[in-house]
């Protein structure tokens, strides 16, 4: 491991919603080999991450930043910039959700999980792959979703979202084939994160089924980030099935299986 660690000692790793969860545990898998790190998160968790992140002697900048903005962005892109090491990796892990009927949720919450999901992935990647492609070399991961692979009721914006990174990930990994850049897709299942009260998810079946360790997910992405996979469904069996049943079955009866999972207690049919 040290050798690794001398080799990765002059590389940056970014990651977006590193604070906790899956994102931190991309973090610390970085840092345990040597790569110093950027960080960045919507909350002030994200200096807590970064505290612990140090103890693997590696230089650690924590930036609080809401990536619905498109400022805040730049900012980060800003900082990678200006950055004393190469940039290696970045992990467009940041993303939210919110439960319930799309009729009834909040417009602009629900506006701002596009600009998080969608938007920035995008402006991100407008920044960042120019510099991989001069360089010759970069490693992206974005944290798609299981949810791409099918109709998401009563998560319907976010699952929508997850569709189009998935799709937007598998389209530019074409596009850059052969420049040394590779592009990877991590498609987390239910995951043991603060994901599900952020979503207000509480009262749904999936908050109460057993979840998949995000250290586990984490490394699921990390290692198909480093062999250069296209994409890779992480977690238990369970989800690798799901995700094989989904691509075969129509979209009503795929939407029903969704909803197995989505459809909080508290909603009603109509």
């Amino acid at each position: 491991m040290e050798d690794t660690e001398e080799l990765n000692n002059q590389k940056l790793a970014v990651i977006t919603g590193a604070s906790r969860g899956i994102g931190f545990e991309l973090a610390k898998l970085f840092a345990e080999r040597g790569y110093n790190l950027l960080i960045t998160a919507d909350s002030d968790d994200i200096f807590e991450a970064r505290d612990q992140l140090i103890d693997f002697g590696v230089d650690v900048e924590a930036i609080r930043a809401d990536l619905s903005r498109t400022t805040e962005v730049e900012k980060i892109y800003e900082t990678i910039a200006n950055s004393d090491y190469a940039l290696d990796s970045v992990c467009m892990n940041a993303g939210v959700g919110l439960s319930g009927r799309f009729v009834d949720n909040d417009l602009q919450t629900e506006l701002k999980i596009i600009q998080l999901n969608c938007s920035s992935i995008v402006h991100l990647s407008k920044l960042i792959i120019p510099e991989m492609l001069n360089n010759k070399h970069g490693k992206i991961l974005f944290t798609s979703s299981l949810a791409a692979e099918m109709p998401g009721p009563y998560l319907a914006v976010y699952a929508a979202s997850k569709a189009f990174v998935q799709s937007f990930a598998e389209a530019i990994r074409f596009e850059l084939k052969d420049t040394g850049v590779t592009v990877t897709a991590l498609q987390p299942g239910p995951t043991d994160t603060n994901f599900f009260h952020r979503a207000d998810m509480l009262d749904t079946p999936a908050n109460k089924k057993e979840k998949d360790d995000p250290a586990e997910v984490a490394k699921d992405g990390f290692d198909a980030m480093m062999a250069g996979k296209d994409s890779v469904v992480a977690g238990s069996f369970k989800n690798k099935l799901k995700a094989a049943v989904a691509r075969i079955l129509p979209e009503e009866t795929q939407a029903k299986v969704h909803t197995s999972d989505t459809k909080p207690d508290h909603v009603q049919e109509h």
